[in-house]
């Protein structure tokens, strides 16, 4: 979700719908605070926020063996999904500080503070960023326990950290240190540690071996000439990026930067090359990007209203609030086509393309994403030119005409999880001739932020 620094209310308070002129049909809108899901898709279980951060709002997962890690603005909590039909809470940490989007790796867990805070620590509270005594990076916890994680270290970047992408080293490199790209934006002249024109992002080296030696390494510029900022329509101009995912075995990154997208070469590591940049005038604001496991073709997304706005409607229309399916020919990105879910939801109900995943299907492109109170879609992209949803889950407006949905939607193991605002971890599976395949492919790490090719049966280096 798109937070514009400081100048709107946290979306843990409260999401500001931005009402459009036309009503969906009431035949679209299930009924309020309803299930419904496409034939082939079953909602396997619900699981509730736990108590200790009931009253903030879900963000990003990430996973690692049997346990998924699930972001909130007060915090973040662990689950053991070894047996996804019995997936429980194991612990939950409280230390506020949006929006908390999460990575893991080994038994460090890093989370995304873009929320200008009174110091470092889990008992902080807010503090306006014009105060150079302001607090707002990363936090690094050891999760070795799970039951009991431990917070080891802090680190203070420049306009804070809306996301971070883990990219871990190359060759014995990979050994020794992990790299954490840091997104943030929207600088003010009056912000002493966010300063305009900012448009970079901050590189965090992580000592695996010394991790609370973690410290800002390199902070490259991206748009040295500046972004894109007078395109009509767009949402804020470009000051940095606001999500980055990193194919590191490719030695490749896309950078969803709100007025523009971007490629990267990540060769080294702490000096990523933009290598395409393109801009759409469609797009209001570049919001995440997925490569295909065989890095041929990037999807990125439109966060049109910034998470607030109702926009799966007929007046907003198709290629507006949408996913770009763009392939990768010869290092430059070629426009294909829009995705867009056809459900139309109700003007109380913010709903945009936002975050999601592959589903490792052999010879097929194939996601599940996020839109907020548009639910979970499944998706074909085989076909650049012709996408087609294949399967969905959905609640119904909410009945005390609240906003909220689901944040994040990934698969992982055979199932997908999805997190929503609200109503907590929701558990799906779906059975489709089309998706079944990905059953014989097992992953031991995801973050979706850093893919990694799906190996598995059957599968080669080109697919």
């Amino acid at each position: 979700m798109l937070t514009l620094r400081r100048s709107l209310v946290g979306a843990g308070a409260a999401v500001i719908l931005l009402l459009t002129a036309m009503p969906a049909s009431a035949a679209d809108i299930p009924p309020p605070d309803t299930v419904v899901t496409s034939p082939n898709v079953s909602h396997v279980l619900n699981i509730p926020k736990p108590a200790p951060i009931a009253g903030t709002i879900n963000t990003d997962i990430a996973f690692q063996g049997d346990y998924a890690y699930v972001g909130n603005y007060g915090g973040f909590s662990i689950y053991d999904i070894r047996h996804p039909k019995q997936a429980k809470p194991v612990s939950s940490v409280v230390c506020p500080g949006g929006q908390m989007d999460v990575s893991v790796y080994g038994n460090l867990l890093f989370t995304a503070v873009d929320s200008s805070r009174s110091d470092d620590s889990c008992n902080s509270t807010g503090l306006p960023a014009s105060n150079k005594q302001a607090w707002e990076g990363v936090r690094i916890f050891d999760i070795s326990d799970k039951a009991a994680p431990k917070y080891i270290k802090s680190v203070e970047t420049n306009c804070g950290s809306h996301t971070l992408t883990l990219v871990p080293g190359k060759g014995l490199d990979r050994l020794r240190n992990l790299y954490v790209y840091v997104s943030s934006y929207s600088p003010a002249a009056n912000f002493p540690d966010c300063q305009p024109p900012h448009d970079k992002i901050s590189i965090i080296k992580v000592p695996l071996r010394n991790p609370t030696a973690a410290a800002v390494a390199a902070t490259p510029v991206v748009f040295p000439d500046g972004g894109n900022e007078t395109q009509p329509g767009l949402l804020v101009p470009t000051s940095g990026c606001h999500d980055i995912t990193a194919y590191a075995e490719k030695n490749i990154a896309a950078g969803a930067c709100m007025g523009d997208g971007v490629l990267f070469d990540i060769s080294d590591r702490l000096n990523p090359k933009v290598t395409a940049r393109i801009t759409d005038p469609n797009f209001a604001f570049w919001h995440s990007a997925t490569f295909s496991n065989n890095a041929r073709k990037v999807v990125f997304t439109d966060e049109l209203g910034g998470g607030g706005a109702a926009t799966c409607n007929e007046a907003t229309g198709p290629n507006r609030g949408a996913d770009a399916i763009y392939d990768i020919d010869h290092g430059r990105l070629v426009f294909k086509s829009y995705f867009k879910i056809s459900r139309h939801q109700a003007d109380s109900e913010n709903c945009v393309a936002h975050n999601g995943s592959l589903i490792p299907v052999k010879g097929k492109d194939i996601m599940v994403q996020a839109w907020y109170m548009g639910g979970v879609s499944f998706w074909d992209f085989t076909d650049s030119a012709n996408p087609r949803e294949i399967g969905y889950f959905e609640r119904g407006p909410r009945a005390d005409g609240q906003g909220g949905g689901v944040w994040s939607a990934y698969y992982y193991n055979g199932h997908v999880y999805a997190a929503d605002f609200h109503q907590g971890l929701d558990v799906l599976k779906i059975n489709d001739p089309l998706t079944d395949g990905a059953a014989r492919v097992r992953s031991d790490r995801l973050n979706v932020q850093t893919q990694e090719r799906y190996r598995g049966w059957g599968w080669g280096h080109d697919d």
